[in-house]
């Protein structure tokens, strides 16, 4: 008997229908995997098995009962917890305070912050990551420390179904390792999960079943996670046939004049005397271990940090301090934290999409609400965001159709150097096929890019050039031709400069 069983789930949003008809089986002790495309109804799914979201047909059924799931609150009392990808932590709060809250540990109407703080630690200790302090507040830790507490919290639930929606998408490889042990020590005690990835690579290493889901339907349920073809996987996905990821490489767009130049950029404690240049049309990757000071550095370049020293020149002029004289300069970012630190969340797409363009649709006091749609409507179709609605609440996409909003406010802008942190993170094949080919066209242009990435093959199969961080340095600048994965990784784990 399956532990749960999903028939027919429908799930209907104005102007759009999320749901239709999903069906989906989980055994006890299984890693059952769930792919598709951004917009194929993933999230929502999700949010009906978590009581988030109740479905307006079909039904669910609980060791062959059937039941009904009307609040978050009743799923975890059936025994289903839910990791999301944009996690749902409360920064204030310490660690234990998020790993318990909502059954918080109390007696007689007082909490016992002792029992909490020592069940908090032993979480964090079976995730491998026994330094991470059940008294340390949550807004202090990096993404992937943040990350290890959204896990802690959903085991804390002791649940017999754990849903993990892009459990990895912050992590480094020890700590990716660290999340699979725990994902078998779970499986092995009969817990199911249903686990949702972009990363083939991964469902090959701890998936059992597979099921595709397109256009909100199962378009392919029970295929084996380790012997299915990958071309098969893609195919169902995108419902047409993928040939190649990256393709076809192109033999190099980069000009003769220089686009960006970064000269001794130093901030204390995030990165040291890094110095690049990035010509028009290249692309330049950026490789190293989630805190090598990746991220830091490329907001620094676009003003959101503000350097300790060293200079940042755009087209042969220094640029000023803060964000405003970066987007004037023609420097645009793609932040790796799109809802943080991308996107208005409550406001249409289109505002988010021109945000940084305001100033070409005023006219006499007012906006030009016509045209400013129409641009913002060309940018959403040629990144084929699904709905392609400019006035539908950003909220409401789907994370990687977020990511789409987010670059499409740098195609309206037509910016000179993009930066582009985790382009692909929440990202599907199909839909990281068509961002790759973007790339190419843009460089084509003559837009200068600098690419980060925690996924070698990716800066590889993009970049002219690459350079690779560690500890805030840059320990190696080499044309992408010829270079290997492996290369690459002696020189991240290592520590040599190549």
């Amino acid at each position: 008997m399956s532990l749960l069983s999903v028939r027919g789930i429908v799930k209907e949003f104005p102007g759009v229908r999320a749901l239709d008809g999903v069906d989906l089986d989980v055994e006890p002790g299984e890693v059952h995997c769930l792919l598709g495309q951004n917009g194929a109804g993933k999230s929502t799914l999700i949010k009906v098995l978590s009581g988030a979201h109740s479905p307006d047909a079909g039904e669910l059924s609980w060791n062959g009962e059937r039941v009904e799931l009307g609040s978050p609150v009743d799923a975890l009392r059936l025994g289903i917890a839910t990791m999301y990808q944009e996690l749902d932590l409360v920064p204030g709060l310490s660690v234990a305070d998020n790993i318990f809250l909502g059954h918080e540990r109390a007696r007689f109407g007082f909490t016992r912050i002792a029992q909490a703080r020592e069940e908090a630690a032993r979480l964090m200790a079976r995730l491998g990551h026994p330094g991470i302090r059940p008294s340390t507040e949550v807004g202090k830790l990096s993404a992937a420390g943040q990350q290890l507490v959204s896990m802690a919290r959903a085991l804390a639930h002791d649940a017999r179904l754990l849903v993990m929606d892009e459990p990895t998408a912050a992590l480094a490889g020890e700590e990716v390792d660290n999340l699979f042990r725990i994902v078998g020590e779970l499986t092995a005690d009969g817990v199911a999960v249903v686990y949702i990835s972009h990363r083939l690579e991964e469902l090959r290493r701890i998936g059992h079943r597979v099921t595709v889901l397109k256009d909100g339907r199962t378009v392919g349920t029970g295929l084996d996670a380790r012997t299915t073809p990958t071309a098969d996987l893609v195919a169902l996905m995108a419902g047409r046939k993928v040939e190649t990821v990256f393709g076809p490489r192109h033999d190099g767009h980069a000009r003769p004049e220089t686009a960006l130049e970064v000269a001794n950029l130093t901030r204390a404690g995030e990165f040291e005397d890094v110095s690049f240049t990035v010509h028009a049309g290249e692309v330049v990757g950026i490789a190293g271990l989630v805190g090598s000071g990746r991220s830091e550095l490329v907001e620094t370049i676009f003003g959101a940090r503000k350097a300790d020293r060293g200079t940042v020149t755009v087209r042969g002029k220094p640029l000023g301090p803060g964000v405003r004289a970066a987007v004037r300069a023609g420097i645009g970012l793609a932040p790796e934290e799109r809802k943080s630190q991308g996107l208005l969340l409550d406001l249409p797409v289109v505002h988010n999409v021109t945000l940084a363009s305001l100033g070409r649709y005023a006219k006499l006091g007012f906006t030009e609400r016509a045209r400013e749609l129409d641009d913002a409507g060309a940018s959403l179709r040629r990144l084929d965001l699904r709905p392609a609605d400019p006035r539908r609440i950003v909220r409401t996409l789907s994370g990687g159709n977020q990511q789409k909003a987010v670059l499409a406010r740098w195609l309206v802008r037509g910016c000179r150097v993009l930066l582009l942190d985790e382009p692909t993170r929440g990202v599907d094949v199909g839909a990281r096929a068509e961002l790759y080919r973007l790339i190419d066209e843009l460089a084509a242009t003559g837009v200068a890019i600098v690419l980060v990435s925690s996924e070698i093959p990716e800066v590889l199969g993009l970049s002219d050039r690459v350079l690779v961080l560690r500890e805030g340095r840059v320990l190696a600048d080499r044309r992408s031709a010829g270079l290997t994965e492996t290369e690459v990784l002696d020189v991240i784990l290592e520590g040599s400069a190549a």
